[in-house]
């Protein structure tokens, strides 16, 4: 199953596409979700963006939830992809954990 195909499961949500390049971020980059390196196909650098063939996923954290794993009742089970990047900057290789996805615009998410 590819990623345009990717079932959205219960307690999650389709955040967006795309993520913004770290300032003078330069090649190569290196694109992990959840550590799982990408193929460069499942990806591409557009505009100072990454942009992905299909949705990033992030899990629907309501108050009672988060008030529930604040106070340690339990953990989270949900789908939650981050996102990570290798790139050069000034000659030397970085690594930015957890970049923020650019969320779908309004009626825009699939």
């Amino acid at each position: 199953m590819s990623k345009a195909e990717t079932e959205i499961p219960k307690g999650s949500y389709a955040a967006g596409e795309r993520v913004k390049l770290p300032a003078g971020a330069e090649p190569p980059f290196t694109v992990f979700i959840n550590g799982i390196e990408q193929s460069r196909e499942s990806y591409r650098i557009e505009a100072g963006e990454i942009v992905f063939d299909g949705p990033i996923v992030k899990e629907k954290v309501g108050t009672g939830r988060w008030l529930a794993m604040y106070l340690g009742l339990f953990g989270t089970y949900r789908k939650n992809e981050t996102i990570d990047l290798q790139f050069t900057r000034n000659g030397k290789i970085e690594l930015r954990s957890d970049l923020p996805v650019i969320p779908y615009a309004e009626g825009e998410a699939p």
